[in-house]
C-alpha cells in the first residue's frame, strides 16, 4: 500500500511532534535542542522508512516474468516503472540528507530560541523537499492501483491462444471451448475486455484466451492491443488456435489475413498449432465477400487459401455448430501434447519481431 504524499507528510509531522526531550535534562537550552534534534530525527525517519518500504515491496522489473514485464511496458510506457521508483529513491536519500543536516544543527544550538529556530528551519526544509519531489510518491501510488487492477494470468499453465484478424469469431469460440463461463479480463491500456476461460481435461486445467486482432503491418506500427497478442504468444506456454474468416465479413480481406497468418506461422513455427475457418455457413454456394480486394496479382497459394483456408484447417460455424465437435477433439489433443511438451522441459524463445 502506498500513501498519498500529503498523507505521508502529515502523518510523519504529527508523529514527530509527539516526541519529548530526554528526561532529566535540567538546562532549558539543552532540553530544547535535545527535543528539536529528536523531533527532526523522528520526522526524517517517519518519511524515509515508508519510502524505503515502497522501494523494497515493488519488485525489480528485471526479476519479473517476461510476460509481466511486457504488460508493465504496455500499460505504463517503456521505462516509466523504473523511472518512478528511481525518483522515490532520490526523494528518500534527500530526506535523509536534509534531516540529518538540520538535526545536527539543532543539536548544536546555544540557546532555547536558536534550538526552536533550527527545528522550524528543518521542518520547513523537509516540507520544501516534499513539495518539490513528493509527486514521485503519488506517481507510485497510481502505478500500484494500475498493477492491482491487472488480470491474473497463470504464467505456468498451458494456454490455448486464439489468434487472427479482428472480428473473425475468436470470442465466440472461446465461449464454446471453455468449461464454464469465461471471465472478462480488463487491461488498463484498453477499454475492450478480453475473454479468458479454462478447459478441464483429465483433471488438468488449461487456459484458453481470446486475443486482440492482428492487422497487416510492421511490429513498430502495432498498437498496444496487438502487442498484447504478441506478448501472450511470445512469453506464455502457448498452443495456437488460429481463426480465419474467408468471407471477409470481419473487415480484413482474405489475402491480408493470409499474409498475417504466414508471418505469425513463421515466427511461431515451433508452437503446436490448429487452424480453424470460421463462419463456414456463409461459404456455401456463392459466398458474399464483404471485404473487397484486387485479385489480379494473386498467386496460386493465395487463391487456394481464399477457397479452403490452410491445409488441414477445420471448418466451423457457431451458428450451425458445424465442425465444433471436431474442433473440441483437436483442442484436447493439442493441449495434452502441450502439457507433455512443458513437462519435458522444452522452452521456446520467439522474441524477434519482423515486418
Amino acid at each position: 500500500m502506498v500513501m498519498p504524499s500529503i498523507d505521508l507528510y502529515c502523518s510523519a509531522l504529527r508523529k514527530s511532534k509527539r516526541v519529548q526531550p530526554t528526561k532529566g535534562i535540567a538546562n532549558i537550552a539543552k532540553r530544547e535542542r535535545n527535543r528539536g534534534a529528536k523531533q527532526l530525527d523522528a520526522f526524517m525517519k517517519e518519511l524515509a522508512l515508508p519510502l524505503k518500504g515502497y522501494m523494497e515491496s515493488f519488485p525489480r522489473k528485471r526479476l519479473l516474468h517476461p510476460y509481466e514485464r511486457s504488460l508493465i511496458d504496455l500499460t505504463l510506457g517503456d521505462g516509466k516503472y523504473e523511472e518512478v521508483l528511481g525518483k522515490v529513491d532520490v526523494l528518500r536519500k534527500k530526506v535523509l540528507s536534509v534531516g540529518k543536516e538540520h538535526a545536527s544543527l539543532c543539536a548544536k544550538a546555544l540557546s532555547k530560541k536558536e534550538a526552536e529556530e533550527r527545528l522550524n528551519e528543518g521542518v520547513e526544509k523537509l516540507e520544501l523537499v516534499f513539495q518539490q519531489q513528493g509527486r514521485a510518491v503519488d506517481d507510485l501510488l497510481s502505478i500500484a492501483k494500475v498493477l492491482r487492477a491487472m488480470p491474473v494470468v497463470d504464467l505456468e499453465m498451458p494456454t490455448l491462444c486464439l489468434v487472427g484478424a479482428p472480428n473473425v469469431g475468436k470470442s465466440s469460440l472461446v465461449r464454446i471451448l471453455s468449461t464454464g463461463k469465461p471471465e472478462i479480463c480488463n487491461y488498463p491500456f484498453t477499454t475492450r475486455g478480453i475473454l479468458m476461460g479454462h478447459i478441464v481435461l483429465n483433471y488438468q486445467r488449461f487456459q484458453v484466451t481470446d486475443t486482440p486482432g492482428l492487422l497487416r503491418r510492421c511490429d513498430e506500427d502495432r498498437n498496444n492491443l496487438e502487442k498484447l497478442t504478441l506478448a501472450v504468444l511470445t512469453h506464455l506456454p502457448t498452443a495456437v488456435l488460429y481463426v480465419h474468416d474467408l468471407t471477409g465479413e470481419c473487415g480484413t480481406s482474405p489475402s491480408d489475413q493470409f499474409r498475417i497468418y504466414k508471418e505469425m506461422k513463421e515466427r511461431f513455427k515451433d508452437y503446436l498449432w490448429i487452424d480453424a475457418v470460421s463462419k463456414c455457413d456463409l461459404l456455401g454456394g456463392s459466398p458474399v465477400m464483404y471485404a473487397k480486394e484486387d485479385r489480379s496479382s494473386d498467386d496460386a497459394e493465395i487463391i487456394k487459401y481464399r477457397e479452403t483456408g490452410p491445409d488441414e484447417s477445420i471448418h466451423v460455424s457457431v451458428k450451425t455448430e458445424q465442425g465444433l465437435n471436431e474442433l473440441k477433439s483437436k483442442v484436447k489433443e493439442v493441449l495434452s501434447n502441450e502439457m507433455e511438451k512443458i513437462k519435458s522441459g522444452e522452452k521456446i524463445d520467439q522474441s524477434v519481431g519482423t515486418c
